[in-house]
Parts: C-alpha cells; structure tokens; sequence
C-alpha cells in the first residue's frame, strides 16, 4: 500500500465519520439527555398526565355538548359500541374499529418481533392514529368521534358507514390486495348542503407514536424518519437525529412513517396538497418508542359525494424488490418511487447498490445460501473484480521499491530544504525515465473507495439479514455483543461488539502490515512524512471502533472479511513478485528511454516547469540585491 493507498483510506475514515457526525445528536441534545435525571422525569410524566386528562375531559366535554344537541348533524353516529373488524391475507393482518372506521392495529406475519413473537405488531390503537376531518356549514365532521357500522365484510373487504340525521353518510371502503398494499377511500352521500359550495379540501392528521422493532435503539434510530415524495420531484426525509418541523411546500404522492426495516406509507389518489407540516420527535432510549410523528395533511374532497377521496397505504417490510411489486399493484397509475424507503444511500453510492449490489445480493442469495455465506461471496466476487486495479497500484508501489537504493543515490546530493524542489524533480524524471507513474496505485483506490461506502449503506437496510444468524452472531442485522452493562458510556454505548473488535482489530493488522511494506519504497523527505503519517493511520482503528460498536454485526463483519482478504492479496502479490526480475526489466525500460528520449509529461513536466521558475525567481532576487 502506497501514498496514494493511504490517503484513500483516511478519505474513506472522513468520509465515515462525517456521516457517522452528520447523524449523531448534536453536543446541546447529548447535554440536555444528560440533564434529565428522575425528578425531571417524574415531573414530565405528570404534565404528560395531566394534558392527557385535559384532552380527555375536553373530548368528552365536546362529546357530551354533541349529545345534548339533538339537532347535530351525526348525532346518533356519536354513541355506540366498540367492535374490532379484522382483514388479513397471508402477509398481513389489519384490526379496524368501528369507532373512528379506520385502522388501529397492523400485525407484519411471519416477521418476528423484539420479544421473539413469531409476528410482528408494527403498531396498536395506542401508538398510531388516522383521522378525517371535514368542515361543514354547521357541523364539524370528525370521523374520531363517529361510530361506523360494518357492512360487505369479507376477508379482504369492509364498507364502513356513518350514517347522518338526515339520512346522509360518511362511507369509508376498505380493499386489501394479496400483499401488503391496502386500497380504501372516503365518500359522503346525501350532505351536498352541509359544506359550503366552495368546500374542495378535507383535513387529515395522522400521527404515529414510533415503537422500537430491533434491539439497537441507536441504530435503528438511525434509520427511522418520516419520508415524503414530492408530486412533481424527488423523494426526501426528514432528520434521523433531531427534532424537526418542516412544512413542505410542494404537493405531494405519499407521506410514509419509517422504521429501520419497516414502513407505512399513506397514498393520495389526487396527492396531498401544498404545506403539508411533518414533525418528527426524538423519544429517550428505554421507553419502547424511538420517536413521535406527526403528519397534518390535506386533500381533495368533493362534497356533493360523485366522486370519492381514494387513498393507499403500504404497510409492510423496506424490501427493495418487494416494494417494486406492491408499487405495480397500485390502481392509481403514479410513478410512486417507494423503494426509495430502503434507503441504499447518496447518489453515486445509492447507483452501485441500485444496479450492482442487489443484484449480485439476490442472484447469490437464490442458491439458498445463508445470509453469512452471501456476505462473504460478495467479498469474494468484488474483490476479484477489482483485483486487477489492486495489482496494478501493488505493482506500482513494487516498482518503486525496488529503485528505492537508485533514487537515494541519484539524490543523496539534495539534502538541503531549499534542494527540495530539485530532489522532487529528479526523482520525477528517473520515474519517467524507468517507466515508472508513483500515481500509478491512486485510481484503483479511488475505484474501490465507492464499493466499500456503498456497502456501508447496503448492508444496515437489508432486511434480508433481519434474525438471520451466522456462526457466533445471532443477528446479522444487529450488534453482537460479547460484554453488556445497563450504564449508557458516551462513544461506546451499553456494549462491546464482537464483530466491531475484530474488524478494528484486523485495521489496525493490516496497517501495521501496510506500512512494513511503504517503508522500502520511501526516499529521503518521503520516509519523514510517513513517519507523521503513521499515528493518523494508526488511529484510524480506534475511530472506527467508536463509530461501529453500535452497527449491526453483518457490516462489521464485511469489512472484516474485506480486510482479510485484502492482506491475503497483498501478502500473495508480495510473495509471488520477483524483485530482480522486476528490476531488470525496469532496467531495460530505462535503456529504451535513453536512448530514445522522449518529452517529460504529467507531474514530472509541471515539477521542472515550477523548477524552473523558482531557479528564475532566485536569479531574479540576487540581480535586484547587486544593483
């Protein structure tokens, strides 16, 4: 590993750790974490308890008004009874309420929970709520306070009415297809005269008190966020690590609340309309919940009841190609993007993952292989791709190895500071003359920096390594701890990683191994600068340690297999590259050059230009100082 190599890898370790910062709470939230002992709790926990009450008491105030009120609009729809409508398919299983007619309760089958249930409850009547609200002339109707009768119902199927004084009805219709994709819409019929003739909108607010699926609270957090598709754009989030209220002033396809390796995504036939606002709110760890969200939607409505506000709502696993699927269910004819939940990373990142990795991911995962052996297949594979581009930057640093003795004799004479720049250019021009390009190992790094990036991405969103165990790990998609202690420490967290200390472990190695190797290549100022560069490179596995005890064990364990694999290459290159024969044909080279010299390009031109002018400026000086 040469230079170029190094500075491949501390770009890679800013890289990181800049988007390891980028989503880590601020220093002021750490702090204001801190600062919450017990009293603090208690005292929040009786305000909590208290504007619940509050509300509680102004609902049934409200309710009670409503009652007393014959004359109400849906007064006989205000009171009734409870009762539990269930549609379920072989992927799903959705509890619907006759009180609200709208979903309480989503179960994800076959997708086993936190405490090891063999199905998932993404969430209940206490975590998330949908409600519809429609401004009338006299009368507000709030589907929250109404009680529906169900009709039509089926496994798959259920019509929802609320029925009015005067013989009008607010009617909601539910269809859930084969998978995960539920179809419902929203109408009135017979209450064109309870809005004004200007009424074209309804209100939506739909909130969702996000639980906690995976066992890293932080680094599921990480991954949690509220997601929103612009009508005529692009998809974006709000912030994984802080509290956020934003107001989008776009229309837009779908809002959608994000877990790590589950979403619910709500579709608008007609999109949701301009300044929609969309909080997110970070929840303490130990509370079952990662954060609070909140969405207060609008949409188009039409009150004379002709045409119907038709919805879709996704609710099920981030699995890129199972989104793709649902996505073409869809009756509504959009272009939705929602893959774009299985979030595989920025641009460059997100195409190598987009076209390569998943690809290569699913055609190894088809053999029925298991999720460790896939993970090392994809080392392997990508490390014989790119073994080409690693050859050459070796047998560049090689060739500059072996005329190390060479170049210290050629520039032994240069050994005063201002000799540096003549000594930089001799040494350019023997490289020229042997054939040699001391640039040679910088591309191929580059090339190989994206793939390990991308991976960073890929690996932490594939659902496919959800409870998947290999060798000591019991789940690839989360850490795998060797020590646990209920104390939060600020950098390390409440565990050490098995997988995390391997992985620094064999860094730290194969530094170690690397700078054994650029010793015998460096000359003169170069051999100092490695030196200063040594306790970066050295450093590098102790930051990595505090930036991945919290990542899943699959990630680290990558990179792990990657590191072995790339000191095996190294050590077989080394052991298999004869340093006479490749100096004797460099000799030759050099014979060639000589006698057929050619024009000095590239770095070795731009360093006798700057030489040159530096010869020239000095000459300059002393004429001005004899005059």
């Amino acid at each position: 590993m040469n230079r170029d190599t190094i500075i491949g890898f501390v770009l890679i370790a800013l890289v990181l750790i800049g988007f390891s910062w980028y989503n880590s709470p601020s220093q002021e939230q750490i702090e204001a974490a801190r600062m919450q002992d017990s009293i603090a709790m208690a005292k929040q926990d009786s305000l909590n308890a208290l504007a619940k009450q509050q509300v509680k008491n102004e609902q049934k105030d409200s309710l009670t008004e409503a009652k007393t009120d014959s004359a109400a609009l849906f007064f006989g729809a205000l009171s009734g009874t409870s009762q539990k409508v269930v549609l379920k398919n072989e992927k799903v299983e959705l509890t619907l309420d006759t009180k609200g007619g709208v979903i309480k309760k989503a179960k994800i089958l076959d997708y086993q929970d936190l405490n090891g249930d063999k199905d998932l409850t993404l969430f209940d009547e206490k975590d998330q709520n949908l409600n519809f609200m429609l401004a009338g002339k006299n009368d507000n109707i709030v589907t929250n306070d109404l009680y529906f009768t169900p009709s039509e119902q089926t496994d798959s199927t259920v019509t929802m009415t609320a029925q009015a004084q005067n013989g009008g009805q607010v009617v909601l219709k539910y269809r859930l297809g084969k998978d995960y994709l539920l179809g419902f819409s929203l109408q009135v019929k017979g209450l064109a005269n309870a809005f004004a003739p200007s009424y074209k909108e309804m209100e939506i607010e739909w909130t969702d008190h996000c639980r906690q699926h995976e066992k890293g609270f932080s680094f599921e957090n990480r991954y949690t966020t509220i997601f929103y598709k612009a009508a005529k754009g692009d998809t974006d989030n709000l912030s994984e690590s802080s509290d956020e209220n934003e107001t989008v002033e776009e229309e837009l396809d779908w809002v959608a609340f994000r877990n790590q390796f589950f979403s619910v995504a709500l579709i608008s036939k007609e999109n949701f309309a301009r300044n929609a606002n969309l909080v997110s709110s970070l929840e303490q760890k130990g509370t079952g919940y990662l954060k609070q969200f909140d969405a207060k939607l609008k949409t188009a409505f039409d009150p004379t009841g002709q045409k119907p506000s038709e919805f879709e709502m996704y609710i099920g696993p981030n699995n890129f190609r199972l989104i793709q699927d649902v996505e073409e269910q869809s009756a509504f004819g959009k272009d939705l993007d929602l893959e774009q939940l299985v979030n595989l990373g920025w641009w460059l990142f997100r195409l190598i993952n987009r076209w390569f990795t998943l690809y290569v991911f699913d055609w190894l995962a088809s053999f029925g292989f298991s999720m460790g052996i896939v993970l090392i297949l994809i080392t392997i594979l990508l490390k014989v791709i790119t073994y080409p581009m690693v050859k050459k930057s070796y047998m560049s640093s090689a060739k500059m190895r072996v005329l190390k003795p060479k170049l210290e004799e050629a520039t032994k004479q240069y050994d005063k500071p201002e000799d540096q720049m003549k000594k930089q250019q001799e040494m350019m021009s023997l490289y020229s003359k042997y054939g040699v390009s001391p640039m040679g190992g910088c591309l191929p790094m580059l090339i190989q920096m994206p793939i390990w990036i991308a991976m960073f991405w890929f690996v932490p969103n594939a659902i496919q390594l959800r409870g998947q165990s290999f060798l000591w790990m019991d789940d690839l998609s989360t850490y795998d701890p060797i020590v646990e202690w209920n104390t939060n420490i600020w950098g390390i967290g409440d565990h050490l990683s098995l997988t995390c200390i391997l992985f620094c472990g064999a860094q730290l190695l194969y530094t170690w191994f690397s700078m054994q190797q650029q010793k015998d290549q460096m000359v003169g100022a170069q051999a100092e600068q490695m030196k200063m560069m040594q306790w970066m490179m050295y450093i590098m596995p102790l930051m990595f340690f505090f930036i991945f005890n919290d990542y899943s064990s699959g990630l680290n364990f990558y990179y792990f297999i990657s590191l072995f694999f790339s000191a095996a290459i190294m050590w077989t290159l080394r052991k298999t590259t004869d340093d006479e024969k490749l100096l004797a044909i460099l000799e030759a080279k050099y014979q060639e050059n000589k006698n057929n010299p050619k024009k000095q390009s590239g770095l070795a031109a731009r360093l006798e230009a700057l030489q040159k002018q530096s010869e020239e400026l000095q000459r300059q000086r002393k004429n001005g100082y004899k005059k």
